[in-house]
């Protein structure tokens, strides 16, 4: 374990951080009253004009020192929503949780199902599912380092919830119960074996049914948060997918490695992204259109938020929906007008008749 002397130098070290700016294009919006909020956060939504019932919906946890403003605008996911008609919501952590602006994914009352952030987190998924006709079986929840962690925490207390989770240079669920344990952690000291991190799994809640799939990204040059957190992640997992350690198929996509691991009947349950050179943040391509380079914010030739949306069917491969008013937000809570850009009825349909054909074909969820 790391001595107190070295756990205070790593703290000042984080705290003198410069915050991301904030960008002028702000597509976000206050979520206002969720709920008794037990963390204590706040909460950020955008939602698209025109936004269709029985929508999807995606949570966007941000990193240390980032807000959901300077996440929003390096990963690109509003927009995303905006081109392809889905909602993100975007949970805020506050200077009085926590002076570096960390999720506290260590903290033991607030990684349990209805206690602390976890319990803040899901009240707001709740309130903005009822207020704009959420499709419960397409809740989605991604997150960076300190929110890859919280992503991963969301994902074991709440399995039942989401139909999917992406972590970005994140941890294993209930690792770490202190600052130092979270440190050690990060920098590889102390992970649990992998019958440890399974328990830990399954012991976070009493789900019986299907798991989330599990989407894991890292950097293979990380040194803040080491590349050995994905492999237990993965072994986390494993157990409750009930595949093997070694993984089904590997191949590259965009010049890095893919990892994936199917179920018995073929179903991909979990994939690791492998990004050869890569730090610690957030694996972006600008030139997809999607997201800029910041501050844990990195060009790596590949897109992590096109990714990770096409793995949950948001997006099909092949075209851009552009069928929902871009970059017009929402006060939640109110009705959306119709919008006047959106295309004949005739069009949607031959959407929504392609959107059924991938469906059908195991290729959209």
């Amino acid at each position: 374990m790391r001595s107190i002397s070295d756990t205070i130098t790593r703290l000042k070290k984080l705290r003198g951080l410069t915050p991301s700016p904030l960008p002028e294009n702000n597509r976000l919006a206050d979520l206002g009253l969720f709920g008794p909020n037990p963390g204590a956060l706040e909460a950020k939504v955008y939602v698209p004009k025109g936004l269709r019932p029985r929508s999807a919906l995606v949570v966007v946890l941000h990193g240390c020192t980032q807000t959901a403003l300077s996440y929003d605008h390096g990963s690109g996911w509003s927009q995303l929503a905006a081109e392809y008609g889905f909602a993100v919501l975007f949970p805020q952590q506050t200077r009085a949780n926590n002076p570096n602006g960390c999720f506290n994914w260590f903290v033991p009352a607030d990684i349990q199902a209805d206690q602390g952030e976890a319990a803040s987190i899901v009240q707001m998924i709740e309130t903005v599912a009822a207020r704009h006709d959420i499709d419960r079986t397409r809740i989605y929840v991604t997150g960076l380092s300190a929110g890859g962690a919280m992503a991963n925490v969301m994902l074991a207390t709440h399995p039942d919830l989401f139909a999917g989770g992406a972590i970005i240079a994140g941890l294993a669920y209930g690792t770490a119960a202190t600052v130092p344990e979270a440190f050690d952690r990060m920098r590889g000291h102390g992970l649990p074996a992998a019958p440890a991190l399974q328990s830990l799994l399954q012991n976070a809640s009493s789900h019986s049914g299907p798991w989330p799939t599990i989407s894991v990204w890292h950097g293979t040059k990380d040194a803040t948060v080491v590349a050995a957190n994905a492999l237990s992640i993965i072994e986390q997992w494993r157990g409750v997918h009930g595949v093997a350690a070694r993984p089904d198929t590997v191949d590259s996509v965009d010049g890095h490695t893919r990892q994936l691991w199917k179920t018995s009947d073929g179903q991909d349950v979990i994939e690791n992204f492998i990004i050869a050179g890569m730090g610690h943040g957030t694996p972006l391509d600008p030139s997809s259109g999607y997201g800029r380079t910041a501050p844990y914010m990195l060009d790596a030739g590949i897109s992590s938020t096109v990714h990770i949306a096409r793995s949950w069917g948001l997006i099909a491969s092949f075209e851009k929906r552009t069928d929902v008013e871009l970059d017009v937000p929402i006060q939640s809570g109110s009705n959306p007008p119709p919008s006047p850009a959106s295309p004949p009825p005739q069009t949607l349909g031959i959407q929504k008749t392609i959107e059924d054909a991938l469906r059908a074909a195991g290729l959209m969820k």
